[in-house]
């Protein structure tokens, strides 16, 4: 049915309500909240606040413990020595100590030592890793929170319009320049905008409970976010790839094990290398003398030993450590190929959502704003009817949070690239020696959306 509305001031007063509900809404949203807080802000919480951080330095420490226990000398023995301990003419026999000491030959104990310095570089390179997944993870939950702020804004923008929609209908429906049909539309249209704006809070509360939980502040308020989607960094998928296989700290905890089985090897091998044990005392010799029939009285004694390796030249660790290092070799190229694997999917996710952006911000939504204006002047003109102002408009509202969403995805894909594909901050780290994990599934965003 056409509209042959005759009351302007009741359609000039639609058309101020639908242009101004924007900007009315985001002055209340400053009003009502205007607590804000920064992504640098967040960034700090959780460095002072994230258990995993505390947990790699305290892997830093006990990687240091054990490199120096490692190069320790062994401690001397110190005891009691009695021979022929009997009484009558012997008069006690020999009673004495002794001080016995291994002298570790081969340069076993630098090359103990090494074995341990490369496991504290690992350590320290996993807190260097850590350090990464935990901001990549509030960043990326920054922006999950980010979006569902501005969605949040943009349904509560047109639950505003639809519910002033149901007013001015039943006004026009009161005299007689609308029928009950219009009326009805404007209702279901506002219980949906209504009903989003709900799943819309709900999403928001989700997102912030885990952005809270990333910085270590679980009873963190819910508060409005500074920034924009629009102005996070943009990346070079080309460049992301090459630092990504170069400058990971995956790939050089990789490589530090190949290191690590380098100097276990090498360590294997002067295993048999014999230590020199040495042995001296002094004791006292209370036997009667058969030339003075006097006790003999103190008298030092010393043994010197190596223990031959005949059997056991440690050939089986030897080769079990050869297998060690040919198993860190190809642990970097497996690393290597899943960072190049995961990656692609990030890489194509960013590009097509970067393009996306672009239709939307230049194409889709300008049209969509121009189709609807262009409606809402032809009601105004009586020229038009007014549900198609209320689809014009949902359009266009469909269109701006696809947009959210899109953008969305832009950031969080090169948020992810930038972390070399370290995004949980929650995950412990590995410890030193033990096979790394780079690329686990809790590891990577558990969703990348493709649609609002």
């Amino acid at each position: 049915m056409m509209c042959s509305c005759r009351n302007a001031p009741v359609a000039l007063c639609l058309m101020s309500l639908f242009v101004l509900a924007p900007a009315l809404s985001r002055a209340q949203a400053r009003e009502s909240n205007p607590r804000t807080i920064t992504l640098e802000e967040l960034e700090q919480m959780a460095l002072q606040n994230n258990p995993t951080l505390a947990q790699a330095a305290a892997e830093v420490r006990a990687a240091e413990g054990r490199k120096k226990q490692s190069g320790l000398y062994p401690n001397p023995t110190v005891g009691y020595i009695s021979e022929e301990v009997r009484g009558g003419s012997f008069r006690g026999g020999e009673q004495g100590f002794f001080v016995q000491q291994d002298i570790v030959l081969g340069g076993k104990l630098r090359l103990s030592r090494q074995i341990f310095e490369q496991e504290k570089k690992q350590a320290q390179t996993e807190a260097e890793e850590q350090r990464l997944r935990v901001l990549s993870n509030v960043r990326i939950s920054y922006i999950e929170v980010l979006a569902a702020q501005q969605t949040l804004e943009l349904r509560r923008n047109l639950s505003r319009l639809a519910q002033d929609a149901v007013r001015t209908s039943q006004q026009l429906l009161n005299v007689g320049q609308a029928d009950a049909p219009d009326v009805l539309e404007s209702e279901v249209e506002a219980q949906q905008a209504e009903l989003a704006v709900t799943m819309a809070q709900q999403n928001q509360q989700r997102v912030w409970k885990q952005l809270a939980a990333a910085v270590g502040r679980p009873e963190l308020p819910l508060v409005r976010l500074e920034g924009k989607l629009e102005e996070m960094p943009q990346v070079n998928p080309e460049d992301i790839l090459t630092s990504l296989l170069t400058e990971s700290p995956t790939v050089k905890i990789a490589e530090l094990g190949v290191k690590r089985a380098e100097a276990a090897l090498a360590r294997a091998r002067r295993e048999p290398i014999p230590d020199l044990q040495l042995r001296g005392g002094l004791q006292q010799n209370r036997e009667l003398s058969e030339f003075t029939r006097r006790p003999v009285g103190l008298q030092g004694f010393a043994d010197v030993g190596i223990r031959v390796p005949i059997f056991n030249r440690n050939q089986g660790n030897i080769e079990a450590t050869k297998a060690d290092l040919e198993r860190a070799q190809r642990e970097v190229d497996r690393v290597k190929l899943v960072l190049r694997e995961r990656a692609a999917g990030f890489v194509q996710s960013y590009e097509t959502s970067r393009d996306a952006v672009q239709r939307y911000k230049n194409q889709m939504i300008p049209r969509a704003r121009k189709a609807y204006e262009m409606y809402l002047k032809k009601y105004q003109n009586m020229a038009a009817a007014y549900p198609q102002v209320l689809i014009a408009q949902r359009t266009l509202m469909q269109v701006e949070v696809a947009y959210v969403a899109a953008l969305e995805n832009v950031a969080t894909s090169s948020a992810v690239l930038q972390s070399y594909l370290l995004t949980d901050g929650l995950e412990a780290p590995s410890r030193p020696g033990e096979l790394d994990r780079p690329v686990r599934e809790v590891n990577l965003p558990f969703r990348m959306r493709s649609s609002p």
